[in-house]
């Protein structure tokens, strides 16, 4: 594994570790500046919003990675991050508290440099692999996040924020100091006011006609995806009446198996069937295990599918590098950007819509709305049926 790949890597989990870390306790700390005890609506709005910033600023921030570098980008991204950190964790009141989420949602969308950085450094046979590399990082990021975001608002509330203020803080040291620059094919990105537009970029994608298909097969993938961030605390406690500690050691045993898969499982599965039929085994997997949790009367069930719902992670990484292929090395960050943006859309509606579905079918039947993602991820299959028609961008 080469220097550059370790470094960005080594960027990404921190992170993904100071997302996390705000997680449990956001809620308290919006009774605390909204002065009420029911914030449900207002922590909702929160997520959109952030979801919502990440959508606008995810092209833009690709756009000038494109056009001044994936480093620079990288370096001010962090810096802010850990600037919008400290300003949340001194927020006296909700009008703070709010403009503090919607910067983080900005600085978020560095995850689309990040990805246009892993594509400059690596060969078209290496990517699926070090996309997997990518998720696996953001996985653990995610495990560890949560828990001691949890912990250390036991002690204070406004912990968690000091915390991942300090983990950006040392992301930027680590990008200034080691991050060499990966993107040395640069001047034919130009920035211009029309690229304040979050929908331009996203038609400039869909000239490419073979990237319809597949960031159709995106959307899908990653729409269904947000039903786990919603329904899984919810059904554990309906179906199977599990505490938050079982609920706890479910997630995290769900992100080890993931993020193991992601490390240990993409690269040689992707080299011995190649990236369309990862995608379909991926996909394979993944809707067995939600078709087997819509009849699943045991809590143990859960547990027992995490490894197969590790496979399904395989698909992802696949796809990201399939789509890569259809865009040349130029415009590899405004690609990450559109992607970024349009994964951020999904996490706008998604949450939505899965929450009030699994509202209409708690009372009657919980395990429907596992029925209901797998319904929709089907949807995708007769697109990845058709992808052996693509060639790659220059063929």
């Amino acid at each position: 594994m080469n220097k550059p790949l370790v470094v960005i890597l080594s960027a990404v989990t921190p992170d993904a570790i100071g997302i996390g870390l705000i997680a449990p306790i956001l809620p308290s700390l919006l009774r605390e500046v909204a002065h009420q005890g029911d914030v449900t609506l207002l922590y909702g709005l929160l997520i959109a919003l952030y979801a919502t910033m990440q959508f606008i600023c995810s092209p833009i921030l690709g756009v000038l990675s494109d056009r001044f570098g994936r480093r620079p980008v990288l370096i001010l991204s962090l810096c802010g991050a850990a600037l919008d950190y400290v300003l949340m964790a001194l927020a006296p009141n909700l009008l703070f508290l709010v403009v503090g989420r919607a910067i983080a949602g900005i600085t978020a969308a560095n995850m689309a440099v990040a990805s246009a950085y892993i594509t400059d450094i690596s060969p078209e046979d290496q990517r699926a692999r070090r996309f997997g590399y990518f998720h696996a990082m953001w996985g653990i990021g995610f495990i560890v996040g949560p828990v001691l975001g949890g912990v250390l608002g036991e002690y204070w509330l406004r912990a968690p924020f000091i915390a991942a203020a300090v983990l950006n803080a040392l992301n930027c040291a680590l990008a200034f100091f080691v991050l060499p620059e990966s993107h040395h094919v640069r001047g034919t990105a130009r920035f211009s006011w029309t690229t304040l537009n979050p929908f331009l970029p996203l038609g400039w994608a869909l000239s490419f006609r073979a990237l319809i298909p597949l960031i159709a097969i995106l959307m899908i993938m990653m729409f269904v995806g947000q039903m786990y961030g919603v329904v899984w605390v919810l059904f554990g406690e309906d179906q199977f009446s599990w505490s938050p500690l079982t609920i706890g050691l479910s997630l995290a045993a769900f992100g080890v198996f993931h993020a193991g898969a992601q490390a240990f499982l993409t690269g040689p599965v992707v080299t011995r069937f190649g990236e369309r039929a990862s995608l379909l085994i991926g996909f394979s997997a993944e809707v067995f295990c939600l078709v087997v949790l819509a009849f699943a009367s045991q809590g143990w069930v859960m547990f027992a599918l995490m490894p197969l719902f590790a496979v399904g992670g395989v698909g992802m990484p696949a796809l990201q590098s399939l789509i890569t292929r259809q865009v040349d090395a130029e415009r590899q960050g405004q690609l990450q950007g559109v992607l970024a943006s349009l994964v951020s859309l999904t996490s706008v509606f998604g949450p939505l819509f899965f929450s009030l579905a699994y509202a209409g079918v708690r009372g009657e039947w919980p395990g429907g709305i596992w029925l209901i993602g797998a319904v929709i991820y089907c949807l995708a299959l007769p697109l990845m049926f058709g992808l052996r028609k693509l060639a790659p961008a220059g063929a």
